[in-house]
């Protein structure tokens, strides 16, 4: 093996990448396809930097045409910044919007839990919640 070349074993290892993960993100074009020797895969530690990169993205939310254009943006350097933050901005306003819908549902099961468990009603508090026609409002 060339110097500085890696398996993707070792790939997969030095990046926390399952190996799947690694063959799906170059199937989707987010990796570029490794070089081959043979039937193996190499790759170089330009290639381990990019994963984790992608890793890291995906970690915070990021859809994979999210990383996509991040990556594209990462290439121009700091002229890019500003494209950036309009990028983060958006996907923290989702977050958040996704962050006030897991509340709502919290507080919507929680009530739900709260009822079963002070056995008051002759139905099942949960099965009411989720057939009201306004439970679909409240989450």
């Amino acid at each position: 093996m060339v110097a500085g070349n890696m398996l993707i074993g070792e790939f997969s290892q030095r990046t926390g990448c399952a190996i799947e993960t690694i063959r799906f993100y170059e199937k989707v074009g987010v990796l570029p396809e490794a070089q081959r020797r043979g039937r193996y895969r190499q790759y170089s530690a330009s290639d381990v930097g990019r994963l984790i990169f992608v890793r890291r993205a995906r970690e915070l939310g990021f859809t994979l045409e999210g990383v996509r254009a991040l990556l594209g943006l990462s290439a121009l350097g700091s002229e890019a910044c500003g494209e950036v933050r309009i990028l983060a901005a958006t996907h923290l306003a989702d977050v958040r919007t996704r962050i006030a819908d897991l509340r709502s549902m919290e507080s919507i099961l929680a009530q739900a839990v709260e009822q079963c468990d002070a056995g008051l009603k002759a139905t099942c508090p949960l099965i009411d919640v989720l057939s009201a026609e306004t439970a679909q409002r409240k989450i």
